[in-house]
């Protein structure tokens, strides 16, 4: 086995998550890397305090780590929720007033934004749990036109994605460390 460089030795929190699937049937293989994401994102944010994660270290950006919970639970509801399962349910942080509130107005406690979107993220393993095909259909709201279980799944995977790289730089500019 190829020791890994010191310099890629992941210095955050403990990394507990499980490793990726180098096999599997598509919805193993789809909902492990989505499990992971989210656990990556978490990682970002452990060991910092609200007031760090609450700050947007990189100006011009308004970014901040609490802001992309916030964000990343609106759009585990939007996505899984409101949209897949055709629950009617409010919008969280976003209003056509004001749709960028998740990431301006950081209201509320960063505990009370990492327990929404942990909650936001149960609620969508149990809709994909509990769905057993992939090409089962929602209701996209934008068209109107039928979306299935995999494209959802696959944006979600790119949204985690894009926002994880986000947190990286995020992370590094508050504290120094990288890694995951």
């Amino acid at each position: 086995m190829t020791e890994i460089p010191a310099h890629f030795a992941p210095p955050l929190a403990e990394d507990a998550r499980e490793s990726l699937p180098l096999t599997g049937t598509e919805r193993e293989l789809l909902t492990a890397y989505l499990d992971w994401h989210r656990e990556t994102l978490a990682l970002k944010c452990a060991g910092l305090s609200d007031a760090e994660l609450s700050t947007r270290p990189v100006p011009p950006s308004g970014l901040s780590l609490h802001g992309l919970l916030r964000h990343l639970a609106g759009v585990e509801r939007w996505w899984l929720r409101m949209q897949f399962a055709g629950e009617d349910l409010p919008l969280l942080h976003y209003s056509d007033d004001d749709p960028d509130q998740d990431f301006d107005r950081l209201d509320g406690s960063v505990a009370e934004a990492l327990a929404l979107w942990r909650e936001e993220c149960d609620h969508s393993r149990r809709i994909v749990a509990a769905t057993a095909d992939l090409d089962a259909t929602g209701t996209h709201r934008a068209t109107g036109k039928p979306v299935s279980l995999r494209r959802i799944l696959i944006h979600m995977l790119a949204e985690y994605a894009r926002h994880n790289g986000h947190a990286d730089i995020l992370r590094e500019r508050l504290d120094g460390s990288t890694g995951y």
